[in-house]
């Protein structure tokens, strides 16, 4: 006689409190199945993998009865990796920073943070960054406008004005004054006390629109003749194209 759906087993549903757990787990993370041991996920007790395995179960179970955790799976065998052996990653670099900062693990973050592509982003790039004023917002802007110009256009443009000292400031807005063109769609960048060039600014205005989704270029831009100014020394077009 066969047993009803009502009366079938759960499988490895699981109740109770994990102390009573084996001390084999199996994991669903994002899809990516993953065995291990409850010691392994414990090994960093201040951590939110730890806590997430400590006490009352905190996560939900998939049909088969696997914790689930709802995070990129394809990065997580790096986290288990390094709770194994500690083996520092040397791939996905930025990715699995990414997890080791959700997942909380500090020993993991500090190490990451010693790699040169996480060391050159957060206290090179980013603190140059930190020194443009209103440059995240800026960003947002060229998008705006870009987005804003972009009805029944492939590309659209944008006009930015960098300038790295005051000095320059001071010439660029002469220069703006006398660019025949909507004052308010130029977008301005700068001036800053920083080493990097201008050169290195308009690169990081495109690496982080292109963050973003879109597809950018730009070049110095090239007033009409008579122009009093060599336009290209504080102006360059940003091109968007959508399709």
């Amino acid at each position: 006689m066969s047993i009803s759906s009502e009366h079938k087993p759960l499988g490895k549903q699981v109740t109770g409190s994990l102390h009573t757990l084996s001390p084999i787990v199996e994991l669903n993370v994002g899809g990516e199945m993953y065995t291990t041991t409850l010691s392994t996920l414990k090994k960093h007790p201040g951590s939110k993998l730890a806590e997430m395995f400590t006490g009352q179960p905190k996560l939900r179970t998939d049909s088969e009865g696997r914790f689930f955790i709802d995070r990129p799976g394809t990065y997580f065998k790096y986290i288990l990796e390094y709770l194994r052996s500690n083996q520092v990653p040397t791939q996905c670099i930025q990715d699995v920073y990414k997890e080791a900062l959700f997942y909380d693990i500090e020993p993991l973050i500090k190490q990451l943070e010693d790699s040169p592509q996480i060391f050159g982003e957060l206290v090179a790039r980013k603190q140059f960054l930190a020194r443009v004023p209103n440059y995240s917002e800026n960003i947002e802007l060229m998008i705006r406008i870009a987005r804003a110009e972009a009805v029944a256009s492939r590309r659209s443009s944008v006009i930015v004005c960098v300038v790295k000292t005051e000095e320059d400031a001071a010439r660029s807005q002469d220069a703006l004054n006398s660019l025949d063109m909507d004052k308010k769609s130029v977008v301005k960048f700068g001036p800053w006390k920083a080493a990097p060039s201008i050169s290195d600014l308009l690169d990081c205005i495109q690496m982080d629109v292109e963050a973003k989704g879109y597809k950018i270029s730009f070049q110095p831009h090239v007033a009409e003749k008579g122009f009093r100014f060599k336009s290209h020394d504080f102006f360059y077009k940003f091109l968007f194209t959508w399709w």
